[in-house]
């Protein structure tokens, strides 16, 4: 903390007091606070987190007092530096997030500024009403956000801007005076404008202003074409200027044209009534059109327009290499044939499918015979949104290129007339061959706006250099063809330097006069639009900074070590979806709804210590602990997040380096050698049981190990599994037809606990016609791993390796019934052992699988059939574990439970389950992990019949679900074991 926010201390304490809500000025959430999604790094004064209008009336005469500032702030994902300040942030995203009002009659709802997009569509869906800007970000972007940056997003074409739908904005001015925006007539304008408090003087202002014939000539003849619909630069006077009381023009006057896309410098809102559309036409189709230039791409999309689809977006071939490593999206690009340089994708919609189908095949005809692209596949159905899912994660992918040179967003949001769009690429082009770039291409092909990324190495000075340098060029290119430098994303720190350039300096002057008409003092978001630092400052890297390296027990080289591996993160802000979203990630900030629980809190804690730290053992910090606590290691973000960043890994290791300066906790050493707990109590399963389920015995060995008094402790079978299949399976009937061999690994939590389940699996693939093959071998170092023991799990891994290296292959795979435990061959074991076993350990994973994917694999071969089951009806809920989700996928289980003629499997569409392997059993923990459980499994499983059968792959799950539900979970396995008549 600097000298003179030290200063501020004793004042920043006594205001905690005084708020409703939360005010924190630590080291760790200041830390959190310092970025966004930008290029940018400030760590601010502190971070307030209100809970009324009375806090934000506080909080904005504390700032005045003290001469320093408030940043607005709600999902954080702002990509020109708007969120970043030294001054105190001001978070609305965790309690202003109500929808107040909604009326269905005038097509209008009224929401706080933290209410979630996506969210909001949620609500208004059942009413046949949606609102219809759409960013990539609409699962976690809040309307506060949307308003402050003028979003767009791919439906602008046909649905315009969020200045469109802004109808008013109740704000807080800089004297701390309420003041509703809204449209006025010439008679209400007049008597706003002889109010004399400081909204009048508002009123008066901009009259005396934008009544200036030589302001009107300036606006007029410097700003962008009017054509432009994503024009953003600077403050939207032209939008006041096109109204009765200056033009000719009939619309009323209405301030809010001017604070949509002010970026929270004006004022600070805490309600927004917004215009929301019908429901548009149910059915879509995307034809994905194929193009061998990016120039051909340009002319086509102007081809396209006319052909008025709803949505016309662009992804180029860097992008698209990207989405081949990302899990996730590498299994939504099925669609992409050969090597394009760039697809539009471009929506039609209709009444049914079939009216889309045609107009979509009407514009591939058309394209064909103008000679344009080379493939036209056209996605029909629920297939759409896996198309725009591959879209949405542009940004967050880009990440994902190797090494430190990243495509940086500084001339992403330009924006020109369609006409000109084509022409301004070509020259766009040339200006970045001088620089030596091949610049990244994406998004809003449609409505002109192109978004371009130089890719720079940001550690370095001279790319910092050029950094500035090819915004300058692009920004005097952009002035050339009477464009927009900001079409959607805002000036904030990296383009407002730029703005008189873009509108003249007497335009840029009439910006600052306004700016100190509604903030005199400067309190509100200062330094962006309009007297900003240089592009430069503030980077989050330092120039020429030599990036540490570590030594680590996990092998982190493929993406450059453990620093960089956090560095992945570039703060797009995925990890703060909601459940409404649907996915896994990350499960704690749905329950908490607090930054440091999100992905991009741990990946940017994780950054500044390792960056920073004066400490031997950088990792040796609370607060890294702090942020890595609720880490369920669910590994959602393996998968969901664009970065592919792995914090399930990354916490491995922190606890693996933390260990090594604060020791290992007694119940760490419990959790990680829980294999061999078992070992011991198999023993004597009946006096092991006895003393877990006796209340005194149990209620004080759970006192001992810090497991929560509530929870079940999981029963030690009465014969272990291993034990089992010594005695038994060469006493099991042959099947009629052999249909080969599989290795079947005997995890820890089968072995001991789920050990009827695994002799079910044993039996009911014998049953089907597979010789089961199962060898000593170790546990699968599941504990281990989780608890940070990453020597006892190399030991491990090294072992079972070398055990099956030479037994595992394509025709004999190695299958296990705990996705957690069978998993670890395809995630962990390549970068746990000795770099001799690596080639073995990438081999190994290929063939590793678990038991519901063999099943479905061989389905699908047609090994097994149907009538091999009974013809019962059953209905199934299914629930997915978190590692399948990431590693695999849930439909392996899906497909096997509606193998039997009669069964219906419904998928709940939970995310983590809450339980986590021990994470839900630890006594802090237990209320995190039950309000987990509670936003959508839980309820899901208590709505369901009695007859339903409820399916979890993880013993972790099918514990949470008793425990919160008191229902019975069972393995796939056990179903189809049923189902083939087996007892």
């Amino acid at each position: 903390m600097s000298n003179e926010a030290a200063k501020l201390l004793p004042f920043l304490e006594e205001m905690s007091k005084n708020l409703e809500g939360d005010l924190h000025y630590d080291q760790l959430i200041r830390t959190l606070y310092a970025t966004d999604a930008s290029v940018y790094r400030e760590l601010p004064l502190a971070v307030a987190l209100p809970k009324s209008k009375g806090d934000i009336k506080k909080l904005i005469g504390f700032a005045r007092e003290h001469h320093t500032s408030l940043i607005p702030r709600t999902a954080g994902t702002s990509l020109a530096g708007q969120c970043v300040g030294d001054g105190i942030v001001v978070d609305v995203s965790k309690y202003f997030t109500k929808i107040l009002e909604f009326n269905k009659e005038e097509g209008w709802v009224r929401v706080q500024p933290g209410v979630i997009r996506d969210e909001l569509n949620a609500f208004l869906k059942p009413q046949g009403y949606f609102f219809s800007p759409v960013t990539s970000t609409a699962n976690r972007a809040m309307i506060g956000g949307m308003v402050g940056n003028n979003s767009c997003g791919t439906t602008s074409i046909i649905y315009g801007s969020t200045r469109d739908h802004t109808l008013e904005l109740n704000t807080i001015l800089s004297d701390g005076s309420e003041a509703t925006f809204g449209k006025v007539s010439k008679e209400e304008f007049e008597k706003k404008k002889g109010q004399s408090n400081l909204e009048g003087q508002l009123y008066q202002q901009i009259y005396k202003e934008l009544n200036e014939p030589v302001n009107q000539e300036n606006i007029k003849k410097q700003f962008p074409k009017p054509t432009i619909q994503r024009r953003n630069t600077g403050y939207a006077v032209d939008y006041l200027l096109d109204t009765e009381i200056f033009s000719d023009q009939t619309d009323e006057f209405n301030f809010c044209k001017l604070l949509c896309g002010s970026e929270g410098t004006l004022a600070f809102t805490t309600e927004i009534k917004i215009h929301v559309d019908p429901l548009p036409d149910p059915c879509d189709v995307v034809v994905a059109a194929h193009f061998r230039s990016i120039h051909e791409s340009m002319k086509a999309t102007q081809f396209a327009m006319k052909h008025h689809p709803t949505a016309c977006e662009l992804m180029d071939k860097i992008i698209l290499d990207c989405t081949k490593e990302n899990i996730e999206q590498s299994k939504n690009r099925y669609f992409v044939e050969g090597d394009p340089e760039g697809i539009l994708m471009i929506e039609f919609r209709g009444q049914t499918e079939e009216e889309a189908l045609q107009k979509a095949q009407r514009m591939v005809d058309a394209m064909k015979e103008e000679g344009l692209g080379y493939a036209y596949p056209i996605i029909t159905g629920e297939r759409t949104s896996n198309v725009w899912a591959l879209r949405s994660a542009g940004l967050g992918l880009l990440a994902n290129i190797p090494g430190d040179e990243k495509a940086v967003a500084c001339i992403e949001d330009t924006a020109v007339d369609l006409d000109d769009l084509a022409d301004f690429i070509d020259e766009f082009g040339e200006i970045m061959k001088e620089f030596g770039q091949k610049p990244v291409h994406y998004a809003h092909a449609g409505a002109g706006e192109i978004h371009l990324r130089p890719i720079l190495d940001l550690k370095k000075s001279k790319d910092v250099e050029d950094f500035y340098k090819i915004t300058e060029a692009v920004a005097k290119l952009v002035k050339k063809f009477g464009g927009s430098l900001s079409g959607e994303h805002g000036d904030g720190r990296v383009r407002a330097a730029f703005i008189p350039i873009m509108v003249g300096e007497d335009n840029y002057q009439l910006f600052r006069r306004i700016k100190n008409a509604w903030d005199p003092d400067n309190i509100f978001n200062p330094g962006k639009i309009v007297d900003t630092a240089p592009m430069t400052s503030s980077l989050r890297y330092k120039p020429d900074m030599v990036t540490p390296e570590y030594e680590t027990a996990m092998d982190f080289s493929h993406v450059g070590g453990i620093l960089r591996a956090a560095e992945k993160c570039n703060g797009s802000g995925d990890c703060r979806k909601l459940p409404v979203s649907g996915g896994t990630m990350c499960p704690s900030y749905m329950a908490t709804r607090d930054e440091k629980d999100t992905t991009r809190g741990r990946a940017n804690t994780l950054r500044e210590f390792l960056t920073n730290s004066p400490k031997s053992n950088p990792f040796d910090h609370p607060e890294i602990k702090e942020v890595m606590d609720l880490c369920l290691s669910c590994k959602g973000c393996t998968s969901e997040c664009p970065s592919n960043v792995d914090m399930a890994s990354l916490k491995a290791e922190f606890q693996y380096q933390y260990h090594k300066s604060n020791g290992v906790p007694l119940r760490s050493k419990a959790f990680a050698y829980i294999n061999s707990l078992n070992e011991l109590g198999s023993m004597t399963p009946g006096l092991t049981n006895f003393l877990m389920e006796n209340k005194s015995t149990s209620s004080l060995m759970k006192k001992v190990l810090g497991v929560a008094e509530k929870r079940n402790l999981p029963p030690i079978a009465k014969v272990s599994l291993r034990k089992w299949y010594k005695k038994n399976y060469s006493k099991l009937p042959a099947p009629e037809k052999s249909l080969g061999a599989v290795n079947f690994f005997c995890d820890e939590f089968t072995n001991y606990n789920d050990a009827e389940i695994g002799i079910k699996a044993i039996r009911l693939l014998r049953h089907l016609g597979y010789d089961v093959l199962m060898i000593d071998h170790p546990e699968s170092g599941r504990g281990p791993i989780s608890k940070g023991l990453l020597d006892r799990a190399k030991v491990l891994a090294n072992k079972n390796v070398k055990l099956f290296k030479d037994l595992v292959n394509v025709d004999k795979p190695l299958i296990g019934l705990e996705p957690s435990g069978i998993l670890t061959f395809r995630d962990e074991y390549p970068r746990l052992v000795k770099k001799d076993l690596v080639g073995a350990a990438n081999k190994l994973k290929r063939y590793s699988m678990m038991v519901d994917e063999f099943l479905a694999k061989e389905i699908q071969r047609g090994k097994i059939n149907a009538e091999q089951f009974t013809e019962a009806e059953r209905k199934v809920m299914l629930h997915g574990h978190c590692h399948q989700k990431s590693l695999s996928s849930v439909q392996f289980s899906q497909k096997i439970l509606s193998f039997p003629k009669n069964y219906s499997v419904e998928t709940i569409p939970s995310g983590c389950c809450g339980m986590a392997g021990s994470f839900g059993y630890e006594e802090e923990h237990y209320e995190v992990s039950m309000k987990i459980g509670e936003m959508v499994l839980f309820p899901a499983v208590r709505k369901a019949e009695d007859t339903t059968l409820i399916a979890a792959p993880g013993t972790s799950c099918r514990h949470q679900i008793d425990d919160g539900t008191g229902k019975k979970a069972l393995h796939p396995v056990e179903i189809l074991f049923d189902a083939a008549g087996l007892s």
